[in-house]
């Protein structure tokens, strides 16, 4: 996995030139420490066998970085922004990753795709919405059993209370939360919801509609 990260890394510094995906003011810092956050999740569970959707890889944060960590998972990237998705697309041509697929669209459309949707084991995700929208997007795609894996900060708990209503709309049920620490002043966790029923097929609603009015 070594050589893919650093020609990663080279290839992540490129583009951030061309496009903001990590903070430019101390970037080899914090480039630093989205990998380390999304390698984490290695220390509860291994995926080797796992079908996984990420949801908004956005720069390949875990996805990427969990594709390269374990050649035999596979994983479907999810990211809406053309450009990010095309630098995805870039980084599994020149890193040969060949249990990657990159879709660019919306995941409410996704998860009303008869295709994709009750399709995967594990559903990742870090840093995209809060977790009771999360729930809608990534419920739907889980086969029954299935778990979402979502990155969270040190305002979990809020989310968790905030999220009681969705759990028990989409078939969800909190398992487990994972504590650690990235950095002494980013307290770290990983919420584990797993899918105990089927999600009702009205779920999720239109492009848009579970980021405004979240359940």
């Amino acid at each position: 996995m070594e050589y893919n990260v650093n020609r990663y890394k080279e290839m992540i510094t490129l583009e951030n030139q061309r496009q903001n995906l990590i903070s430019r003011k101390n970037f080899t810092y914090e480039l630093e420490k989205h990998i380390e956050d999304s390698l984490k999740l290695l220390d509860f569970m291994h995926l080797d066998g796992a079908k996984v959707v990420d949801i908004g890889s956005g720069a390949g944060f875990p996805g990427i970085i969990l594709a390269m960590a374990c050649p035999q998972a596979q994983f479907t990237l999810v990211e809406a922004n053309h450009k990010k998705s095309g630098f995805l697309k870039e980084v599994k041509e020149q890193l040969g990753l060949s249990n990657i697929e990159i879709i660019c669209n919306r995941v409410e459309e996704l998860g009303q795709d008869n295709r994709l949707r009750a399709s995967f084991s594990l559903c990742s995700s870090r840093a995209v919405a809060a977790l009771n929208v999360m729930l809608e997007y990534g419920l739907p795609l889980l086969k029954a059993g299935g778990r979402m894996l979502l990155w969270k900060g040190r305002n979990y708990q809020q989310e968790i209370e905030q999220a009681q209503n969705a759990l028990k709309l989409l078939g969800g049920v909190l398992e487990d939360v994972w504590l650690y620490t990235l950095m002494e002043e980013r307290d770290r966790a990983i919420i584990v919801v797993r899918k105990d029923k089927a999600t009702p097929r009205n779920y999720p609603r239109r492009i848009g509609i579970p980021a405004k009015r979240p359940l």
